[in-house]
């Protein structure tokens, strides 16, 4: 054998340190680890978290299909789908091409964790159209067809969902611009578009958003994960991949189905959340407990609410600064899993007395359309008291 040059035998020594301090602050028995992902229910749904979009060595991927399922578990969603593509398969001289097996592989594991594993695959073309996804397939077989129409009519025969992948990528669109082509058109015309990824990766598509709006179709993020997922995203930093919230009836895969079908999803990536009003005011609003909505303050004095954010989201509160003659911030972060203070301060010319303020803010990065932010009011009861005496 070889002896190793000092360099190497050093950073020999330095991999061996990393890991004994690893070691010890990383106990055996808690590598395999849940950590939840705190998204508040809406009233007559549950919120599964849910990632429609993933790839592994049956494609272009990097990791084992049952990877995701584990990976999926340890980082608190809901449910996966495995998307392979049908028509690019590198790995092919190494993998016979079988479409079916990633979900064979994955789901077993999937069951045993409480992760829900969908069958999927990704229709690959140019653009116009584009890549599309089909998910809860029966089998992806019937998918491999030259013909792009052929293979999404396969799909909608097997009651696939098909949603239009990563819109605006440069790999197809070399400015990042989404467009919207008469291709496109033709596909919803035909009834074979009911869902559009807003956000891929670490991109968020306006124009994509819009499109959801004007026609009706499902609002998803989706990580597009090809390596392994502590690779792609600072896992243990709390750096999360895109999540496509679904608002269900029950927490199954028909749930996930009917409400996909239904049009109640909404897209977290990369901290900003797009969507619809009708989910996202109640979604922020289950979110969000004022702690103290009747405040006494002195004039000439200040005052705090107190605002609790039980979610994971951090929330980006931009308003007025002002309710008459009480000053209050025109920008807020609500943090998460905290409470953050919105302080009130009392002009000491200010009048005694009690009135109701409101607080006019919106909040930024929750999106109802590409443009602007959630409206969320901030009631407040304030009794103005006299100013302390000299």
């Amino acid at each position: 054998m070889p002896r190793r040059s000092a360099p190497l035998r050093l950073a020999g020594l330095a991999v061996l340190a990393t890991v004994a301090a690893l070691a010890r602050t990383a106990p055996a028995h808690e590598v395999r680890v849940r950590r939840p992902l705190r998204v508040p229910d809406i009233p007559g749904f549950v919120t599964l978290r849910c990632d429609f979009h993933t790839h592994t060595v049956f494609s272009d991927g990097s990791v084992w299909p049952d990877i995701r399922s584990e990976e999926a578990w340890r980082e608190g969603y809901d449910a996966i789908a495995i998307t392979d593509h049908i028509e690019y398969q590198p790995h092919e001289a190494d993998l016979p091409t079988s479409h079916d097996r990633p979900f064979e592989i994955a789901a077993p594991l999937g069951e045993k964790l409480g992760v829900l594993v969908v069958r999927g695959s990704e229709v690959t073309r140019k653009m116009p159209p584009g890549h599309f996804n089909a998910i809860f397939l029966k089998t992806s077989k019937p998918l491999e067809t030259v013909e792009w129409r052929d293979a999404l009519r396969a799909a909608r025969a097997q009651g696939a969902f098909l949603f239009w992948n990563h819109p605006g990528w440069r790999g197809q669109q070399k400015d990042g611009v989404a467009r919207w082509y008469p291709e496109h058109d033709e596909i919803l015309a035909a009834g074979l578009m009911d869902g559009i990824e807003v956000a891929n990766d670490r991109e968020y598509y306006p124009e994509a958003h819009g499109w959801a709006l004007e026609k009706d179709l499902a609002i998803l993020a989706n990580s597009d994960i090809h390596d392994p997922s502590n690779l792609a995203w600072h896992v243990h930093e709390g750096d999360r991949r895109p999540v496509t919230l679904v608002f269900a009836k029950e927490r199954s895969e028909e749930g996930i189905r009917e409400a996909l079908f239904a049009r109640r999803t909404a897209a977290w990536a990369d901290g900003k959340l797009a969507g619809r009003e009708k989910e996202l005011r109640p979604l922020v609003a289950a979110a969000v407990t004022i702690e103290n909505p009747k405040l006494a303050v002195r004039a000439g004095d200040e005052g705090y609410v107190r605002l609790r954010n039980d979610s994971d989201l951090r929330l980006v509160l931009e308003g007025e600064g002002a309710a008459g003659e009480v000053v209050v911030p025109g920008k807020l972060v609500v943090a998460a899993n905290g409470t953050s203070l919105l302080e009130v301060r009392v002009p000491k010319r200010t009048a005694p007395g009690p009135r109701r303020l409101e607080l006019v803010y919106a909040v930024s990065n929750v999106r109802p359309t590409p443009d602007a932010g959630l409206p969320f009011p901030v009631a407040i009861e304030l009794e103005v008291l006299p100013p302390a005496p000299k």
